[in-house]
């Protein structure tokens, strides 16, 4: 029976800000996109969340960020590429620590929101991450956009690179995200968000913002903790997809 991977951004509450729900989310996913601290993410939250991964034996994934706490790792920032080096390795080697005080451990690194996207195309700060995976630990796999700059240089430098799909995203015909700066960059509909994951399961493509259908390969798909109705859409998208005869699973063997 084929598999696939559903995986949330977990762990993005500070202080007395709550965001998200970690705990039922968990109940739902195969993979946890832990945040780092640095866009979200306090050490005490974090420790907690990834307890909880532990006792559901959800794997968990570092999701490293820009220094971006006040813009939520969501504005885009000219780091020289050795500054971003020593930003990702820092960001994993923390959550690495947490881990093991959980019980789990960290298996793979998803970069968080203008970080994600920059290194669509963006060839030194693709190198950056890159570079830090293969120097920290490059048994870790790496999350991102099929058909990026960051895809074709993790393959070349020998490690896994994880496609993705978003569950709760509008897609241009290019295979990019719309931004969340324009009308309709986010999705809210659990019924139709279901359907287009599972056409993208079955089928491999998705409907573009425009109305084309354009191919997208994905082992994984996500549904971020911080939409308005995450878990109802993580358990709609969970349903639909194990409905059409799919396994929710980790790409993590």
């Amino acid at each position: 029976m084929p598999t696939i991977d559903l995986n949330a951004d977990l762990g993005e509450s500070y202080g007395a800000w709550t965001l998200g729900d970690d705990e039922a989310m968990l109940d739902v996913v195969s993979s946890a996109n832990v945040a780092c601290g640095f866009h979200a993410g306090d050490p005490t939250g974090l420790l907690a969340t990834l307890r909880l991964a532990a006792a559901r034996r959800v794997v968990v994934g570092a999701q490293v960020s820009y220094p971006d706490l006040r813009g939520f790792g969501r504005r885009d920032l000219d780091l020289p590429a050795d500054d971003l080096f020593a930003d990702v390795v820092y960001q994993i080697g923390a959550l690495q620590g947490l881990a093991a005080s959980a019980g789990t451990r960290v298996s793979y690194v998803k970069p968080h929101g203008a970080l994600y996207n920059r290194i669509v195309h963006d060839e030194l700060q693709a190198g950056a991450v890159v570079d830090a995976l293969v120097s920290l630990d490059p048994s870790l796999a790496l999350v991102g956009l099929p058909d990026s700059e960051v895809s074709r240089q993790a393959e070349a430098e020998g490690l896994r690179f994880v496609p993705e799909a978003f569950a709760d995203r509008a897609y241009r015909s290019d295979g990019t995200l719309v931004s969340r700066r324009e009308p309709g960059a986010v999705l809210h509909d659990p019924a139709e968000i279901a359907e287009r994951m599972r056409r993208l399961a079955l089928e491999g493509v998705v409907t573009s913002i425009d109305g084309h259908d354009i191919a997208l390969s994905a082992e994984t798909i996500c549904v971020h903790g911080d939409t308005p109705g995450a878990v109802a859409i993580a358990r709609t998208v969970r349903a639909g997809l194990e409905e059409s005869g799919l396994t929710i699973g980790s790409f993590v063997a």
